[in-house]
Order: C-alpha cells, then structure tokens, then sequence
C-alpha cells in the first residue's frame, strides 16, 4: 500500500455524489468561493479533496442548512481546464489518493479547508475466479459503450470509464462498479472507505447479482 504527500490545508469541494480513485469527475463551476479555489489550485498544479455530503447542498443557497460532509474523501487531480467566460470554469478532474479529515473549518469567504492523512492505496489483486463474472460483465459494458461511440461519430463524447482499463485489478474493478451503479451515495461511500478491495468487489458482486447483470 503507497500513500502521497497532501497539501496542508486541503482545500475542500463538498459535492453530493463520491469520487473513487481512478475515478473520472467533470465540474462546471460557477461560484465564487469555488471559481478562485480551482483557479489556485489550476496554476499552483495541485489537488483538491472531493468529500460526499451528507447535509447541505453543493450549491449554497440563504438559509439552508450548514454543510456537512464524510469524513473519508479522494484527491481530485485538474487534468484538463477551461474558462469559457467570466464566472464559469469547466474542468475534468482524476481521483487519485483518498485521504482521513482530521479537522475542517470553514473559511469567512465560505471555503471549507482541512487538515487531512493520506489513507493507503489499495492492495493490487488479481480478480479471483469467483468473481471473474464482474470483471467481464465490466468489460463488456465498456466494449458496448465504445462500440456505440463509434459507431454514432461521437469520438469527443466521454465514456464514464476512463482508460487505462485494468480488467484484472480487484480494486479497480469494484470502483469503476461502484461509480456505475444506482446505489445511494451513503452506499457508495461506504464501499469507497473499505480498507479490502477484495472485499468491495465481493460487495459489488452481490449488488450486481440482485440486479441480474450477473448471474
């Protein structure tokens, strides 16, 4: 298991979805507190830390309810940027590491920061026999979906798994699932904080198996 350095403090993005590693994330942005955050982090070359909401919403409106928030979140890379106009950027981001809050506050210009640990890399496993049905019913997912990019001309369309494709790797497998899946989002980030990646895949075999695309 590897872990990276992490800014200290890490700015924070509150969204009501989960980013799992290796996990592909395109934001429009259109608020101020968070138009200069990923405008510092864009030129700086940093991450930023993508954290599910469980209270609030992700854009702030007068009177609603504080936001809270997991206290287990993934590393977002920027690795494409654009400022179409004034007061809108579109980015596409990569989950990378997942990191443990120790602390968070809130900034007087409404950015949330932490002070955050890095949490292991999963272990690299090859999928097991038994579960050899959710690898390739993932596999035959993404054949189809590129197949259909292809053959509809819509090379610039994104496929919501992101090459490189590793068929064969327990963790990444469960993730790509997990982020497929019309699960709940306290599901997801349940699945997301498993230290077992084996283990998720097991779970994400089971959640697949009651939906009938494996058998």
């Amino acid at each position: 298991m590897t872990t990276h350095p992490l800014p200290q403090p890490l700015p924070l993005f509150p969204l009501g979805t989960v980013l799992f590693p290796g996990g592909f994330l395109p934001l429009r942005i259109f608020e101020v507190r968070y138009l200069d955050m990923i405008g510092k982090c864009h030129k700086a070359g940093t991450p930023f830390g993508v954290v599910s909401l469980t209270q609030g919403t992700e854009v702030r409106r007068p009177g609603a309810e504080a936001e809270r928030f997991a206290g287990i979140g993934t590393l977002a890379e920027i690795r494409e940027f654009d400022a179409p106009q004034p007061g809108l950027m579109q980015i596409a981001c990569l989950g990378t590491q997942r990191f443990r809050l120790r602390s968070s506050a809130l900034q007087k210009h409404g950015l949330w920061t932490a002070e955050a640990e890095p949490v292991p890399d999963d272990v690299a496993l090859d999928v097991p026999d038994d579960l050899r049905t959710v690898s390739d019913a993932l596999r035959r997912l993404v054949e189809t979906l590129e197949e259909r990019r292809r053959l509809e001309g819509g090379e610039q369309v994104r496929l919501p798994v992101q090459a490189p494709f590793r068929f064969d790797d327990c963790g990444w497998v469960a993730n790509r699932w997990c982020e497929l899946l019309p699960v709940p989002v306290e599901l997801k980030q349940r699945l997301m904080e498993l230290e077992s990646p084996l283990m998720r895949l097991e779970l994400v075999g089971d959640l697949l198996a009651r939906t009938g695309i494996t058998k």
